[in-house]
């Protein structure tokens, strides 16, 4: 089985496993408990892991809250604005594209009395400047758009949102989840008042995550989901997984030093795909081709001549990802597909290939040469 599907997770990297390590036996401390050397011990570790995560995204230490991971820096970040300016206001702008962490969110927040704008985009999977600006009430308190789509990598140009965000003294959110480790993220320059990621989508363990909290013009309040104990700033309660916490700081390390390399290999192992692919006729690219991350690539394949699809004839030796998502069991047709003018047809027979550091050219060769042999 060749794994092509590094946009849902990584494997983790053996540098940061090692750093993990000792954490599970001889530093298994709390990092809470500060009346002997193992919570203390802990603690520096957190606060280590904290800072490489703050100069990952060039923010401050004291602006990083650590999570589970980015499905709940997401609703931490939305539920926590929308809670604290309710006397502002309820009305919050996101994008049809967007995960379904942020959708769902602002779904439930509909029945909490929230007015939506969602937004549409166009054929490239990015969305109107013209019409975000449309879209702004004397209610506006947050706006919540992705840096990268999981699906296509399609990029949203950021640093025009914000602005445009900040001219109407709102909120700025963005998902940089599938960012993060592929591209530099400067939360200064791309006027980002609240984002997160997710260890690992960056080589990293599962089950931790951080969300970063502008402390400064503006600073951001937001009210914590959970309960008890007053953890991360009376941010976000519970005992700290210190090990995952660790193991991310060491991830967010090793991506700050090594962006460019990884680039320059895995765009080329990408177009090589795309190039060999686009000599099936009809098949096309879904979404940008200027503006997405180097390491994705969601294709509309048209059907076999004997009514089969792409993926039946692939899945037993390639680990990808369909156009259309499941959601508890239940498989539906991409929504990012969709919102993007796509039918039900071409959603369903898109397949999206995302590569990683460990991808290798010979691989997608033998992928390539495999599918246009199954058009012949």
């Amino acid at each position: 089985m060749i794994y092509l599907d590094y946009n849902s997770t990584t494997p983790v990297d053996e540098r940061v496993m090692a750093e993990m390590l000792p954490f599970y036996t001889e530093h298994f401390g709390n990092a809470s408990s500060s009346t002997h050397e193992f919570g203390w011990y802990a603690q520096g570790a957190v606060e280590k892991a904290r800072q490489q995560v703050a100069d990952f995204i060039r923010a401050e230490s004291s602006e990083i809250i650590f999570t589970s991971g980015a499905t709940e820096s997401i609703n931490l970040a939305i539920k926590g604005v929308f809670e604290a300016y309710q006397t502002k206001g309820r009305h919050i702008i996101t994008c049809k594209t967007e995960h379904k962490a942020v959708l769902d969110t602002c779904a439930y927040l509909e029945e909490k009395g929230a007015t939506i704008t969602y937004l549409d985009v166009d054929r490239e999977g990015r969305i109107d400047l013209d019409e975000l600006k449309e879209s702004f009430t004397d209610k506006t308190i947050l706006v919540a758009v992705m840096a990268a789509n999981n699906e296509t990598g399609v990029l949203q140009d950021l640093e025009q949102i914000a602005a445009i965000t900040h001219q109407h003294n709102a909120i700025f959110f963005s998902d940089t989840t599938q960012m993060a480790g592929k591209l530099p993220i400067d939360e200064n320059d791309m006027g980002l008042d609240l984002c997160c990621i997710s260890a690992h989508k960056l080589y990293g363990p599962k089950g931790v995550g951080a969300l970063y909290v502008r402390r400064k013009n503006p600073r951001v309040s937001i009210i914590p989901l959970f309960h008890g104990g007053g953890h991360e700033n009376n941010k976000r309660s519970g005992t700290l997984n210190v090990t995952g916490i660790v193991g991310l700081g060491k991830a967010c390390e090793i991506a700050q030093h090594e962006f460019w390399d990884n680039n320059e290999h895995i765009s080329k192992v990408r177009g090589y795909l795309e190039h060999q692919l686009l000599e099936i006729p009809d098949l096309s690219i879904n979404g940008s081709t200027r503006y997405r991350l180097y390491n994705t690539s969601n294709l509309y394949f048209p059907r076999l001549k004997d009514g089969s699809t792409v993926f039946s004839h692939i899945k037993t030796k390639y680990a990808v990802a369909l156009g259309s998502a499941c959601t508890s069991a239940n498989a539906q047709s991409s929504h990012v597909l969709m919102a993007m003018g796509l039918d039900k047809e071409e959603s369903d027979n898109s397949i999206r290939f995302s590569f990683g550091k460990k991808s290798q050219k010979e691989e997608v060769e033998k992928l390539a040469e495999f599918i246009l042999s199954l058009y012949k």
